[in-house]
């Protein structure tokens, strides 16, 4: 039973990262829509998605310290709840103050007790193949640009941006509350921990250590390195002459190749090491970007949004395997929502720097140049981590519980 239960664990967690990610991720669908009709600022309005990312941050240490605490189902259904109303509520803002408030901390909060406790509930759940089941699990969270972009641009065509919104909301409780139900901490066994596993030490040491530290820096420059691609793909074509519809049919290839390159860099990253490949990954992740930078037709556009889904969702998942690799499973929440709090700021980078550049200069060439700049950075930054040494079976015995 425990076998098999584990991969209802991993479907759950995709479903509930696929919906979660599309509710926030729809606001680049909807961005012209919303300042076409309320007149706020491309600025302003891509600013509810910085907000959002920051409210990610702060949410994923804390969701994830109370995941360890009080167990997933918990935090995940609380975060269902609160992510369905708070895009109801966005739908109903009459300020842009409002909206970013509404959809920018409320939501952004709600999508960060999805990640953090789903993903260290699953790496606690697999021993073996655990790449793969992290990465299957952010697969369904790559679900999102192949599902709910396209329902929201077709639902912002037929009618507005207010009701697609609340559409989406209706959405997030039918399936989510019902998944959230479905999460299971762990069992008992695997709470203790392997005596050839990471050594034992206690939360506020893993927090200081050089590893954890490095992987924060990491994260968040790898995701700084993306979060502009992202989100000002879709208002990129539209600028450069690409419908609307085609236009997020890029951002669905994007999505499907990340599909791929997730479950690709899981299988990579079980057989030649997740620090390896994601070293690998950062690198070609910042020349994707750069690419960006000379793609004017649908089929640049296509050819550029394969390659750099494929690479940059194929990196994510492997922080997560190297989190359990080199700190107690007693501790997962707390250390994988830190590596989610920097790459949330390192998200939240991307669409308030691509809307100022488009705002002053007309074009988004800028946004891709610095994308690839700091994605050497994290290259640079990431070939420096250096795993802690594994733990003696006899130091593993006298270890304190």
């Amino acid at each position: 039973m425990t076998n098999h239960y584990r991969w209802v664990i991993v479907a759950a967690g995709g479903l509930l990262g696929c919906v979660a990610i599309g509710a926030i991720f729809s606001l680049p669908v909807l961005l012209r829509a919303i300042t076409a009709e309320t007149g706020w600022s491309t600025t302003g309005v891509s600013s509810a998605m910085t907000l959002g990312f920051l409210a990610m941050a702060f949410g994923s240490v804390a969701w994830g310290s109370l995941s360890d605490r009080f167990g997933p189902r918990t935090v995940v259904l609380a975060g269902s709840v609160l992510l369905a109303a708070g895009v109801a509520l966005a739908s109903q803002a009459t300020s842009l103050l409002a909206f970013q408030l509404t959809f920018g901390l409320v939501v952004g909060a709600a999508t960060s007790a999805i990640f953090a406790p789903m993903m260290a509930t699953v790496t606690g759940w697999f021993d073996t193949n655990r790449a793969l089941a992290v990465s299957l699990v952010s697969a369904g969270m790559g679900m999102a640009p192949l599902t709910m972009s396209p329902l929201a641009a077709w639902l912002v065509s037929n009618t507005d941006w207010r009701t697609t919104l609340l559409v989406i909301a209706g959405i997030c409780a039918a399936l989510m509350i019902p998944a959230a139900f479905m999460v299971r901490r762990a069992p008992a066994h695997a709470a203790v921990e392997d005596a050839a596993g990471p050594p034992p030490i206690s939360t506020a040491q893993a927090l200081r250590s050089p590893q954890f530290l490095v992987l924060l820096a990491t994260n968040f420059f790898c995701c700084a390195t993306h979060s502009g691609p992202i989100v000002h793909t879709v208002s990129y074509a539209v600028a450069c002459g690409i419908p609307l519809i085609a236009a997020v049919s890029i951002y669905s290839l994007e999505g499907l190749a990340g599909m791929g390159g997730r479950i690709g860099f899981g299988l990579l990253g079980d057989r030649f090491g997740a620090k390896r490949i994601l070293v690998l990954g950062l690198l070609a992740q910042a020349f994707g970007a750069l690419a960006y930078a000379f793609v004017r037709d649908l089929g640049g556009f296509y050819t550029v949004a394969a390659i750099f889904g494929f690479i940059y969702a194929g990196t994510m998942p492997l922080y997560a395997v190297i989190a359990r690799e080199n700190f107690p499973l007693r501790m997962m929440g707390t250390v994988i929502g830190g590596t989610a709090m920097a790459g949330s700021l390192g998200m939240a980078t991307g669409p308030v720097l691509g809307g100022l550049v488009f705002d002053r200069t007309g074009t988004y060439s800028w946004l891709f140049f610095g994308s690839f700049a700091i994605g050497l950075c994290a290259f640079l930054v990431a070939l420096t981590f250096r795993p802690f040494p594994q733990a003696r079976e006899g130091d593993r015995a006298a270890a304190p519980a």
